[in-house]
């Protein structure tokens, strides 16, 4: 088994073809490792770390593209022969030809350009934006590793614009119609989502669809905008857009555990607004137990038993503590009827204790965690870290898993595209007696990988239902995504998999399945389905 490097010099490709090539590559037979990346600091420490960087990109420079491939010899060969191939390979049909020619630069661009997407290696892609900002564009910056101090000046430069910089690490957004990042085809509606977490926003958006209710605009803002470094900038911005869109008849906000002096902020000026908002932050302040949230600009009363909410600002905000209650509130908001205290099937009795939560979407770990909170995280534990990563380790304890996270992508497209690495960690998970329960989601949409559901169903059928744990897993997706959604929740039944609605009714699931000491608080907690 080798590992060898190809150095492209002064050659420049989209991190999402970068990683499509890669997982194509990763497929050839005799290939066991395949990396795409820029030649930028950040991703030559991935590589290494991965035990995929060779002396032959020893001299690489950030302008320069690495093909990174371990495997038999006959299949290096193969496969360096079939990188040029696999980058000019899409996803969709390629459009017709144009007769304006492209544009190579920000400054060549339509005059009538209104946004600007981003996706170059992190240390470039603040300048880029900039230049978009300076154009009079909108920015969206799919682009991570971008400095904190660069993310506050391009947002305080959007601010001073009045325009708006998503990002950077903006996974989606669905700007007047036109999906960006890992989207989801959304009917069209009357509703308006700001989010710093981008799945998040994918399952917030997915089951208002399939609730009968559309999107006016999805604005992604970086994960860090609701940190206190950056002070909710974008979303701010946001809020201020949508509330005086008269197109726009609710706001939604939807973010990972923000600085609470920043949620403060924004929930304050929610409660300005001329139109309902809903409020869900994931910070513990609406807990799955049904606790409710903080309130905001005044006293705040549950709004229904058991729903995991609570109205704040006169009755304008609700603040919601789950993904699901937050969708929820939205559709009763706008007079519908939301499916509250659907009856839960009969849980199998585990015969192992833990809990193993292995998320693609990291805003699925951060809601798990509001009911789980001292389960391993995995950093810590050195539980497969990358792909060299001979041996999955999984702790004595309950296990949340983004699997998204930079320490699990070193040298690999993320899981929503390639889903090599968790496969490995399910096999692990399955064989471990140990483990009482496994969860899973499966995101569809534009950007997230064809066939998704394939390589975890096929883990499950290497042993019969009754001879492993119990797996429960959900599909993001509308029944409009490229990826079929009835087909890839066929695929996960005809696997055994018990198929939950939401992201909340799956770890509450399996969390009443769980049975070792400690665990009684989640045995006795309540849902709008009933006890857990």
């Amino acid at each position: 088994m080798r590992t060898v490097n190809s150095l492209r010099r002064d050659t420049y490709a989209d991190s999402v073809a970068l990683m499509r090539a890669a997982r194509r590559l990763g497929d050839l037979p005799g290939v066991t490792a395949a990396s795409l990346v820029m030649a930028t600091e950040a991703n030559l420490r991935l590589l290494a770390d991965a035990h995929l960087l060779t002396a032959e990109a020893a001299e690489a420079r950030p302008n320069d593209l690495i093909v990174a491939v371990r495997g038999d010899a006959e299949a290096l060969a193969h496969a360096l022969d079939a990188v040029d191939g696999l980058l000019e390979q899409t996803d969709s049909p390629t459009p017709a030809a144009s007769a304006t020619p492209a544009a190579r630069s920000l400054t060549e661009a339509d005059p009538a350009t209104a946004l600007a997407l981003i996706s170059t290696p992190g240390p470039y892609a603040a300048a880029e934006a900039l230049k978009a900002l300076r154009c009079g564009m909108h920015a969206f910056v799919f682009s991570d590793n971008v400095p904190l101090d660069q993310e506050i000046r391009l947002k305080r430069e959007a601010h001073r614009a009045g325009l708006l910089a998503m990002g950077p690490d903006c996974g989606t957004a669905v700007i007047d119609g036109i999906p960006l990042g890992f989207a989801n085809v959304l009917r069209p509606g009357r509703i308006g989502l700001i989010g710093a977490s981008g799945t998040g926003l994918q399952q917030v958006s997915c089951l208002l669809d399939a609730n009968g209710e559309g999107v006016r605009q999805m604005i992604g803002t970086g994960g860090r905008d609701l940190s206190a470094d950056v002070g909710g900038i974008t979303t701010l911005d946001a809020l201020e857009l949508l509330d005086a869109d008269p197109g726009c008849e609710l706001i939604v906000l939807v973010s990972k555990p923000p600085a609470p002096e920043v949620a403060e902020r924004v929930l304050a000026r929610a409660a300005r607004a001329g139109k309902p908002v809903v409020a869900c932050f994931l910070d513990g302040s609406g807990s799955l137990a049904g606790d409710g949230a903080r309130p905001s600009g005044g006293e705040g009363t549950r709004s229904s038993a058991g729903d995991g909410t609570r109205s704040s600002g006169g009755g304008r905000v609700t603040v919601a503590g789950t993904l699901r209650d937050a969708a929820y509130a939205v559709v009763e908001a706008l007079g519908g009827k939301a499916p509250r205290g659907v009856e839960r099937p009969r849980l199998p009795v585990p015969h192992g204790h833990l809990l193993r939560a292995l998320y693609a979407g990291g805003t699925f770990a951060y809601e798990a965690r509001q009911l789980l909170p001292d389960a391993a995280t995995g950093t810590e534990t050195g539980t497969g870290m990358g792909p060299a990563a001979g041996e999955v380790l999984l702790p004595d304890r309950d296990l949340i898993l983004d699997l998204g996270d930079d320490a699990y992508t070193a040298g690999r497209p993320h899981p929503m595209i390639d889903p090599t690495v968790r496969a490995r960690h399910l096999r692990v998970a399955l064989d471990d007696p140990r483990t009482a329960v496994v969860v899973l989601d499966v995101v569809l949409g534009h950007g997230a990988g064809a066939d998704p559901a394939a390589a975890l169903a096929a883990e499950l059928e290497r042993a019969p239902s009754g001879q492993r744990p119990p797996v429960v897993a959900f599909v993001v997706g509308t029944d409009a995504d490229p990826q079929d959604r009835a087909a890839q929740e066929a695929r996960l039944r005809a696997a055994g998999a018990l198929l939950a609605p939401t992201s909340t009714d799956a770890i509450e699931w399996a969390a009443a399945m769980v049975t070792s000491p400690g665990h009684e608080r989640a045995q006795e907690l309540t849902t709008a389905g009933g006890a857990v």
